[in-house]
């Protein structure tokens, strides 16, 4: 419940940002008029996400039993990559996202109601349909039967909705790009798990081999239906009997892409570079002639 709840956080708080920033731009520009074309992309783009969301559940509900491992398995892996992208990228951009949205919204207003639209719907959309493959692969990992990870995705959005009000009303104050470095940090983590489990789901299909050579079993010790081993599997998608291919994995996934992400340069927010002096700074000042 917790990993779910990390991801509609987290998700969710750069969707209420992106909100907040376009919202706020309008009202203080004296542009309240283009605030209608802005929710229409904001709506659109939810439904867009809850229909995809869907389309995924009650889709695979109609698949064969190896088919929905091949699924899970195919969706789960694009869902890491897509999570693993978007943590990055949020790292290098988050101290300029106000800046950049800013540009976009002034050529929109530019170009028309059209553009206003296709502004706040990409902006969104993008983190919806983002969160909605990465909840679906992620409870399909979990699969425990119990809403419970639906739940922890529906407070996790809650949470960050108040807190994108919060940054509107001007009551909050953090520092995005540290927030975002450990929660992305975290969310690392979590796509580990869901990553394994999806090779696990193409071992069941058949489609990759090796499913019944386990690494080790532990289920005596840690039970799966325990409340520790329920836990450990809500949180980093745990498996107490994993395959050699699903601990190598994991291992070549995180190990590697947590080192690049937490590195202070590379892929970081441009810590450790070594910025050329200006000219007039270079040099040294002259005394006054007296």
């Amino acid at each position: 419940m917790f990993s779910n709840y990390l991801i509609g956080l987290r998700e969710g708080l750069e969707a209420s940002l992106v909100v907040c920033i376009l919202i706020a731009y309008l009202v203080k520009t004296d542009r309240r008029d283009a605030l209608r074309p802005i929710w229409i992309g904001i709506g659109v783009a939810i439904a867009l996400a809850l229909g995809f969301g869907s389309a995924l559940e009650f889709g695979s509900q109609e698949l064969t039993f190896e088919a929905q491992e091949a699924l899970g398995g195919s969706l789960s892996i694009v869902a890491v990559c897509l999570v693993t992208w978007m943590v990055f990228w949020m790292r290098r951009t988050a101290r300029h996202l106000k800046t950049e949205l800013h540009g976009k919204l002034d050529a929109a207003l530019a170009m028309g109601t059209g553009a206003l639209v296709a502004t706040a719907f990409l902006a969104v959309g993008r983190e919806g349909l983002e969160t909605a493959l990465f909840v679906w692969a992620s409870v399909h990992a979990a699969s425990d039967g119990t809403p419970r990870p639906l739940i922890g995705v529906a407070l996790g959005i809650l949470t960050a909705v108040f807190l994108g009000w919060l940054f509107y009303r001007g009551a909050l104050r953090i520092n995005l790009a540290k927030f975002f470095t450990w929660t992305g940090g975290m969310l690392v983590v979590v796509a580990a798990g869901v990553l394994a489990y999806g090779v696990h789901d193409l071992q069941e299909a058949d489609l990759v081999p090796g499913l019944t050579d386990k690494a080790f079993d532990i289920s005596d010790t840690i039970p799966p239906d325990s409340w520790y081993g329920t836990l450990l599997k809500g949180i980093f998608n745990f498996q107490p009997d994993p395959t050699v291919l699903q601990v190598t994995v994991w291992l070549l996934y995180l190990i590697p892409t947590l080192a690049l992400f937490l590195a202070p340069v590379g892929f970081a927010s441009g810590k450790g570079k070594v910025k050329e002096p200006d000219e007039q700074g270079s040099r040294p000042s002259k005394a006054p002639q007296a």
